[in-house]
């Protein structure tokens, strides 16, 4: 079984026009789910609705207090990519066991046409499956360990720091 939290960010945005602000809606990921047509069992929980520039030590905690109760030991996370190390260092600092956690996101919303988050996501499914337990970032076409990445703002990627 593979559990999905879903936490917002551009991930889940909903833009109206160029004068509209944007609001975190649902999670994406059930869209994309059903479209990849996923044959393996899976379960999506919302715990969020945040851009990740929004989330508080107390939203950390939240995520993961879930993590740790969660009886899956495959975890995808979905989330902002501002926040999403400084949430990854959180759930480090738990006791995880065997449980392998991916956090991804995307830099365009997938409500989008053009955007990266079904392959981003589509790339974490994969990742999950096949890494060994720890607490890994996933994005652009990489994987690195939450204590060995950074955001590239300047080329809109993320890289290792070493």
């Amino acid at each position: 079984m593979l559990t999905f939290f879903c936490t917002g960010g551009t991930f889940d945005k909903i833009y109206f026009d160029a004068k509209s602000e944007f609001s975190v809606g649902d999670p994406q990921i059930i869209p994309l789910l059903k479209e990849a047509n996923l044959s393996i069992e899976y379960d999506v929980i919302s715990l969020l609705k945040k851009d990740s520039l929004d989330m508080t030590d107390e939203d950390r905690q939240l995520v993961s207090d879930r993590v740790v109760a969660c009886a899956s030991e495959k975890i995808v996370i979905t989330h902002g990519t501002d926040g999403m190390v400084a949430t990854a260092q959180a759930l480090a600092k738990q006791s995880l066991g065997n449980k392998t956690v991916v956090l991804v996101g995307a830099m365009q919303p997938a409500r989008m046409r053009y955007s990266d988050a079904s392959f981003n996501l589509g790339f974490a499914v994969s990742a999950v499956q096949l890494l060994g337990a720890g607490i890994y970032i996933s994005m652009n076409g990489r994987v690195f360990s939450h204590d060995n990445v950074a955001k590239n703002l300047t080329v809109g990627q993320f890289e290792a720091l070493n």
